[in-house]
Parts: structure tokens; C-alpha cells; sequence
């Protein structure tokens, strides 16, 4: 199974990037981890949001496999537990499905891509750092992968 993280943003603080690293490097062979970033639309005095998620997308659909299961992030998306994870989570490896999970830019993603994604989640109702987002979404698929195998690290 492949996991792809597609995120918009570079130049994470050195902590992300460790707590990344840390997360990933603990995921079994057979999930191959992937984060990949996306350089923000460059902002301008005479642009607007709708242009700058316009161009963010076209780079994020560049980023995807054609036949990946797309997951955006998204603060008004569906709310799931770490066991609803780990069941889906199995699932895809089951099938040895390719993930793309999308964080969007500062403006958020846009609504084609929305439209787009095969399921919409959401970490929190809170707006979250973008970074923070990144160490979270692969910290709950290492957590997924420990409830499946019956592992110690997750406690209900």
C-alpha cells in the first residue's frame, strides 16, 4: 500500500520535519510512506483566493496517481476515530489501495477539488498549522497500523 501526503507549504520548522521523519520511519515495509509538497501559489496585490486555490490545485493533481483514493482535509469534513482509521485503514492494505491525502494551502482547497476527493475528513473544527496537520495525519496512520496489529501504543 502506498500513502501519499500531499501538502501545500515548504520550509516546515526542523521539529515537523523530525516528527515526520519519526512517525514514517516506524510504518511497516508494506506501507510505503510519501510525503509530497507543493509550493504554495506565490500571493500578489491583484489576485484573489479563488486564483490562488486555482493554481494550488492544478499543482496537487500533478502530485496524484491516477488511480488514488483522494482524501481532503478539511475542517468541515467528517470526523473519524483512530479505530474507524485502523478499519480502514486495513482495508485499503487489504486491497493494496494508493492514498493520497491532501492538506490544502492557507486559503483552503477548492471546491473542483473538493468535489474531486473520494472522502472528505476533518482533524478537528479548529483551524490547525498546517505543519502541525502533517506530523498528525501520519502520528494517527502509525497509530491505525498499531491497532491493527494489536499493538500497545494505542490505549482505549
Amino acid at each position: 500500500m502506498q500513502i501519499n501526503l500531499v501538502a501545500v507549504g515548504k520550509r516546515m520548522p526542523a521539529w515537523i520535519e523530525t516528527a515526520v521523519k519519526e512517525y514514517s520511519k516506524r510504518l511497516p515495509k508494506n506501507i510505503q510512506f510519501k510525503l509530497i509538497e507543493i509550493t504554495p501559489a506565490v500571493r500578489g496585490k491583484n489576485n484573489n483566493v479563488d486564483n490562488y486555490k486555482q493554481k494550488e490545485q492544478e499543482n496537487i493533481e500533478a502530485a496524484l496517481s491516477p488511480k488514488s483514493i483522494i482524501i481532503a482535509l478539511d475542517e468541515r469534513g467528517k470526523t473519524i476515530n483512530s479505530q474507524q482509521l485502523a478499519e480502514q485503514l486495513q482495508t485499503w492494505n487489504d486491497e493494496q489501495q494508493h492514498i493520497s491525502v491532501i492538506i490544502g494551502g492557507a486559503d483552503g482547497l477548492s471546491e473542483p477539488l473538493r468535489k474531486k476527493a473520494n472522502q472528505i475528513w476533518s482533524l478537528s473544527t479548529m483551524t490547525l498549522p498546517h505543519g502541525l496537520v502533517r506530523v498528525m495525519v501520519v502520528e494517527q496512520i502509525y497509530r491505525a497500523w498499531t491497532i491493527t496489529q494489536n499493538h500497545p501504543y494505542h490505549r482505549e
